[in-house]
């Protein structure tokens, strides 16, 4: 059985990746244990809000916390910005990955909507959270709003009504812009509530005119396939009693819907129509995650298609027999119920559960590999963005902190409302 002191024990491990896979001179954190890995501004973000929990943890004396955080305000406040191919970022946003040590843009990435969203989403969890009359927690609450208010939302439409996923140098916007439903709310949040570049409220609706409500193993739920879809947003957000029109119509909320979201995957598992090696109850969780290759096997005289690290989703695929314990933990707040047991479940396949930085984000026990002490593929790495999910999902489910104090977020508040939610805690809630 999961208990208090597991929690404690599993939550800190993972927060560990934060300290250790860190260049301290400029606040950046790699994408994953690989030393050759540049780093992620999304892990940069799970970084940021995490460190309220290491304070309240006792891993972080408040004292000196607000320095960690200006580490990393001040290099993006200061960091080369500008449409040239090399710089750090571009009209207030930043580009997906950067080379740890200069901070430049790195493998010819996009400069990412999503990414700087969950980055500035880290930097806001701080503003809120560092809320003393003193000198450094003021300087956080100041660079956070001025960094986030630098970002141009209004350009990433490209001149629609939804936002693009991002922009490269070379060759301009990405044809894919963010619609139905998925892990992008946040990004509309925020940028609805900025308070220099903000999003036409019709934006948002347009995000939304392509959702898929379905009837999935006796359940009606919004559809995504990948479960962090379903959670991405939820670190911050508590949406609990609160909607907007489509939820309203559907008389449920984000977070009821997440909670059905988990059942479908747990139900899919159960089901397994497609066949995979130790999928059941207590086995479950399709991601967005690393896998064994991309490849063509032979497995029991079916020829099978695996892939590397790509969004696998349920029920409609793709799908390789690659779970992720990550994300099965991101779901706690959500089914407690059946999270639990599944990680007990979990805890017994030598998959990391007791080492360096926790679960190992990913395996897949239908590609076997002789000389592997399971039997079967383990991912050999730790990824930046999986870690924080698990440690701040754990925080939400045991005390709300997160939630709390996002609470206090006058620009998560505005975006919100401009999207159209109201009821529940949001009706107390003032904003700016």
């Amino acid at each position: 059985m999961l208990t208090a002191q597991d929690l404690d024990r599993l939550q800190l491990t993972t927060l560990e990746y934060y300290l250790h896979e860190l260049n301290p001179a400029n606040g950046l954190i790699r994408d994953k244990t690989e030393k050759s890995a540049p780093a992620s501004i999304a892990a940069v973000g799970l970084a940021l809000a995490a460190l309220p929990i290491l304070v309240e943890r006792g891993v972080v004396a408040r004292e000196f916390a607000p320095q960690v955080a200006l580490i990393t305000l001040r290099f993006f406040r200061d960091s080369p910005h500008g449409p040239e191919p090399d710089a750090t970022g571009y009209k207030g946003l930043y580009y997906h990955f950067l080379d740890m040590k200069s901070g430049r843009r790195a493998w010819n990435c996009e400069l990412s909507t999503i990414d700087s969203a969950f980055l500035f989403a880290g930097m806001l969890t701080c503003a809120a959270y560092f809320d003393a009359d003193t000198a450094e927690e003021g300087e956080v609450r100041r660079l956070a709003a001025e960094v986030y208010a630098r970002a141009d939302w209004q350009w990433a439409l490209n001149g629609g009504p939804a936002l693009s996923h991002g922009w490269r140098p070379e060759s301009g916007f990405i044809p894919h812009y963010w619609k139905g439903y998925d892990e992008a709310p946040l990004v509309y949040f925020l940028g609805l509530g900025s308070p220099s570049f903000p999003l036409p409220s019709e934006s948002y609706a347009a995000y939304c005119s392509t959702y898929q409500w379905r009837k999935l193993y006796g359940r009606e739920v919004l559809y995504s396939g990948p479960l962090f879809t379903h959670q991405l947003s939820h670190l911050w957000i508590d949406f609990r009693g609160i909607h907007d029109r489509f939820m309203l119509e559907h008389n449920t909320d984000y977070f009821e819907n997440s909670r059905q979201a988990t059942y479908v995957h747990q139900a899919y598992a159960i089901d397994n129509p497609r066949g995979f090696a130790g999928y059941g109850e207590h086995c479950w969780g399709i991601t967005a995650t690393d896998g064994p290759g991309w490849a063509k096997r032979m497995v029991n005289g079916v020829e099978r298609d695996f892939y590397d690290y790509v969004a696998r989703g349920a029920p409609d695929g793709p799908d390789d027999g690659t779970l992720a314990p990550w994300v099965v933990l991101a779901s706690l707040p959500f089914a407690p119920e059946i999270v639990i047991p599944t990680i007990n479940h979990m805890a017994h396949l030598d998959i990391g559960a007791n080492s360096r930085y926790g679960f190992k984000p990913s395996f897949n026990q239908t590609w076997e590999v002789s000389d592997s002490p399971t039997g079967w593929w383990v991912s050999p790495y730790h990824f930046g963005v999986d870690q924080g999910p698990v440690a701040l999902m754990i925080e939400n489910y045991r005390t709300g902190l997160i939630w709390n104090i996002m609470r206090r977020s006058p620009y998560i508040v505005n975006g919100l409302k401009r999207a159209g939610f109201q009821g529940g805690w949001l009706e107390g809630s003032v904003s700016d």
